[in-house]
Parts: C-alpha cells; structure tokens; sequence
C-alpha cells in the first residue's frame, strides 16, 4: 500500500516562507510522478504543482507560479514543495500525491497523505 507521509507545515505571516516534504514508500518512487494539491476550509481541492518521474519537468497553477517551487530527491525518496512570499489565501491543507505513470499529471483518483496544515495569517 502507498505510504505518503507530509510534514513542513505551520503558521507563517504574509510574505513568509515553508518548506513542505513529503516522505514516500511502499512503492518506486522514482518511476512515478508526484504532486501536490491543497483544500482550503469549505473548498474543493486544488491542484498546486506537478513534477515528473525524474525530476526534469515541472508544471504549477497560475495562482503559485513563480512563487511556489517543487522539486524532489529521489535518492531518499522525497519529495518537496518550497513556498515563498506566501498570501493568507494560500492557507489551506497540503497534500502530496502519487502519480499513475512517469509524466506530471494530477488526476482527482491519485492516492495522497494525511496531509499537513499551512495557515497564513497575521
């Protein structure tokens, strides 16, 4: 079974920075592409970045572009989500999730973590 464990997040004040990780098992995690997605307090869940299988192709929502980066170690079998200049409306929940095949794309069906928690406020 598909191990995905987040962790990285917290409270941080406007224009802050986090660093999101994402500890993978139980499958090869260098064969599958991975994502992050959010779901903000009585929203649907949003897709927030893709990375493919080797770490080469990247692809973000226009809402994080330029500000969020994901990248992944696939040595230790991790992957990653550094946000920076953060806004109260990327306050949400961060999940990281596994893709289908090697290429960087997210489908609703894609198993993801428990989650961990980002909240920007003041």
């Amino acid at each position: 079974e598909v191990q995905l464990v987040e962790s990285g997040g917290g409270l941080v004040q406007p224009g802050g920075s986090l660093r999101l990780s994402c500890a993978a098992s139980e499958f090869t995690f260098s064969s599958y592409a991975m994502s992050w997605v959010r779901q903000a307090p009585g929203k649907g869940l949003e897709w927030v970045s893709s990375i493919n299988s080797g770490g080469g192709t990247t692809t973000y929502a226009q809402s994080v572009k330029g500000r969020f980066t994901i990248s992944r170690d696939n040595a230790k079998n991790t992957l990653y989500l550094q946000l920076n200049s953060l806004k109260t409306e990327d306050t949400a929940m961060y999940y990281c999730a596994k893709g289908s095949t090697f290429a960087p794309i997210f489908l609703p069906t894609d198993p993801r973590g428990q989650g961990t928690q980002v909240t920007v406020s003041s």
